[in-house]
């Protein structure tokens, strides 16, 4: 059943062209409510019991679903039309906005990957007395509470919960699934007359638990804390603060779903071979630890990833990618959003990039209080701002955005958008200047930016990128420099050359064989390295395996088609065996080892020895076993010893 659009103009603050956006859309339109939330529910009422229904506002979302409940029916769609496009006091037609946003709405949403995650409410609490004994007498009706004090008074009288002292040394895992190790454990001796003691101390003791509530204050125990489910903190010294963070721990006991952020295919991941490191990026920009080394390649730890996608805007080859939604589904929204913004008669769209949470909140901030959004302006709201890199800025300008402005959050992890942004700049070529970060957090301040200065001209013939991550930024950066040529790009780019110091080089090929993607390349019928520049990932492998470090990197963006064969790096003649004529090694290298080996080692003291070094295998073989000292020669074959031998040896003794 196609879906049908429910307009509301709130009470006419805002204008609204069902017409316009049936044609534009090719949606069915309710007539144009004003009060849609209040004296026009019933209108909703009816528009709901019909099913798949798109109502165009989402301020009283909280009322249209609790009347779905009751009226027993699935929910309705959302779409925040008004502070998203109609509340805004740009003169400019909003329809081409509306057009595009409704389109992108309309997409079908992948269905969400996850895990489930049990905790059974077992909850430990640390820090001192003062603090921690009030909450553990709070949360012990509710989870099963043990606390570890660290402060040095005597056991507390109450037992309705576990108490002990000691020092966390290693602290892992997530909720529901914690493991601690304590040092200086000391427990209660609940026996005897008198104030409780402790045991004596020991180190290496081991716990689990489902929550771990920490009020000390000062280090957390894991690296951001904010991102740890089922870790909650909070200073000791704010009452405040300790009662929210005791009020979400009596919250986490039950079943709760997980989202599988992101997926990682091994076999193409260039961390390592041969116990050489090449790249880390994931490694290195991680905030929670996820990722770890696992042989030649990284495993990531669903229930510690957090989701923020810097690894999966980092990753060079495309071994770990954001899976909520996938990459290509980011790419059809952008696709999709330009596309309806042209086609109802817009012409140089923008595209304003934010999260769920901050970005949300200053354009509904900006709407109601202030100018709105300009009506170029298409907001485009992501799961993770980190992970929007390089290749969907670049696929966004390809696709007919004449700008791309990425509005930060306070709690962003910065580490991936501040490489990613300047890469994509420089593969912008001359529309470098398209492509910004807001880091903003007044709604004025936000309006101020985007009414600003106006933006470059949008690509004169838009394309549609496709294929993998890196596909799409090659297509989409050459798309935008249409003369071609090589762009110099930052340091740790993922795309560039591997330039080959030929007086160095022996054509010893270790590069070829460590190489995780196949850039590098020999040739079976003479010594030759080839390379093919789309594939090299700069991972660094073949510089740091190189004996005579023959090898440097350069970052660089080859937009030619040469960049996509394969050139020869280094070669050299082949050396023709000096018995049979056959081709084997390089004459160089040959040359080589004969002026260091002959007559100056013992196997090659002499001039036919040394003429061995110039054989082909089998010729060397063939020589060796054929000359006076032949180190496979053997004396006459032993006679096989029978019975009677054994018989007449026991009777001679």
């Amino acid at each position: 059943m196609p879906k049908h659009l429910i307009l509301c103009d709130c009470s006419a603050t805002q204008t609204l062209d069902p017409e316009g956006l049936a044609t534009a859309t090719g949606l069915t339109c309710s007539r144009l409510h004003s009060a849609l939330c209040t004296d026009e529910i019933e209108s909703a009422t009816k528009a709901m019991a019909s099913g798949d229904a798109i109502i165009c506002c989402a301020q009283e979302r909280r009322i249209f679903e609790e009347l779905a409940l009751d009226l027993e029916v699935e929910s309705p769609a959302f779409l925040d039309l008004r502070d998203r496009a109609g509340w805004s006091d740009d003169p400019a037609p909003k329809l081409p906005k509306m057009a595009a946003l409704l389109a992108e709405a309309s997409l079908p949403i992948p269905p969400e990957k996850t895990l489930d995650v049990i905790s059974e409410g077992l909850c430990l609490i640390i820090g001192a007395s003062d603090v921690v004994l009030p909450a553990a007498e709070k949360l012990a009706p509710l989870l099963g509470v043990t606390v570890l004090l660290t402060d040095d008074i005597d056991p507390p009288e109450a037992r309705d919960f576990d108490t002990i002292r000691g020092r966390i040394t290693r602290a892992h895992g997530t909720l529901g699934q914690f493991d601690l190790r304590i040092d200086a454990l000391q427990q209660v001796n609940p026996g005897g007359r008198g104030t409780l003691r402790w045991t004596a101390p020991r180190d290496g003791g081991q716990t689990q638990c489902d929550v771990l509530l920490d009020l000390r204050g000062g280090t957390p125990l894991f690296p951001a804390p904010e991102k740890r489910d089922g870790y909650l903190r909070a200073d000791p010294g704010s009452l405040h603060a300790v009662s929210d963070v005791v009020f979400q721990a009596a919250q986490m006991i039950g079943t709760f779903e997980k989202p599988l952020y992101v997926a990682l295919e091994p076999l193409i991941c260039a961390h390592s071979r041969a116990e050489q490191t090449g790249c880390s990026k994931c490694l290195d920009i991680c905030p929670t630890g996820a990722i770890t080394p696992d042989g030649d390649h990284v495993s990531i730890d669903p229930m510690i990833c957090a989701g923020c996608g810097a690894c999966a805007a980092r990753c060079p080859s495309g071994a770990i990618t954001y899976d909520a939604p996938p990459p290509d589904m980011t790419f059809r929204r952008i696709q999709t959003l330009a596309q309806a913004f042209r086609r109802a008669g817009g012409t140089a769209p923008r595209l304003l990039v934010h999260d769920a949470t901050h970005g949300t909140e200053m354009i509904r901030l900006a709407a109601r209080h202030g100018r709105g959004l300009p009506a170029d302006v298409i907001p485009l709201e992501v799961s993770a701002l980190a992970g929007f890199g390089h290749a969907e800025i670049l696929a966004a300008l390809a696709s007919g955005f004449a700008e791309v402005a990425i509005l930060l959050a306070p709690t962003t992890e910065r580490d991936a958008l501040d490489q990613e942004v300047p890469l994509a700049q420089a593969m912008a070529g001359a529309a470098t200047d398209a492509v910004h970060l807001l880091d903003l957090t007044d709604p004025d301040a936000l309006c101020d930016a985007l009414y600003g200065a106006p933006p470059p001209a949008p690509l004169a013939s838009p394309v549609l990128p496709m294929g993998s991550r890196r596909q799409v930024a090659r297509l989409a950066a050459k798309s935008l420099n249409p003369s071609g040529g090589t762009l110099p790009l930052p340091a740790a780019a993922p795309y560039g050359a591997v330039l080959v110091n030929t007086d160095a080089c022996t054509l010893c090929l270790s590069c070829v064989s460590l190489c995780p993607s196949g850039a590098l390349m020999d040739n079976e019928d003479k010594p030759q390295l080839r390379f093919q520049e789309d594939a090299c990932l700069q991972c660094g492998i073949c510089a740091t395996i190189c004996p005579e470090k023959a090898i440097t990197l350069e970052p660089r963006m080859n937009l030619d088609d040469s960049a996509l064969t394969q050139v020869v790096l280094n070669e050299e003649e082949p050396f023709a065996c000096v018995e049979c004529g056959t081709l084997f090694g390089s004459k160089a290298t040959i040359n080589r080892i004969t002026e260091k080996l002959a007559g100056k080692h013992a196997m090659f003291a002499t001039s036919d020895a040394a003429r061995m070094i110039q054989m082909c295998e089998g010729c060397r073989i063939n020589a060796q076993f054929n000359s006076a000292d032949n180190p496979f020669a053997m004396g006459e074959r032993p006679r096989v010893r029978r019975t009677e031998d054994y018989l007449k040896d026991r009777k001679d003794h």
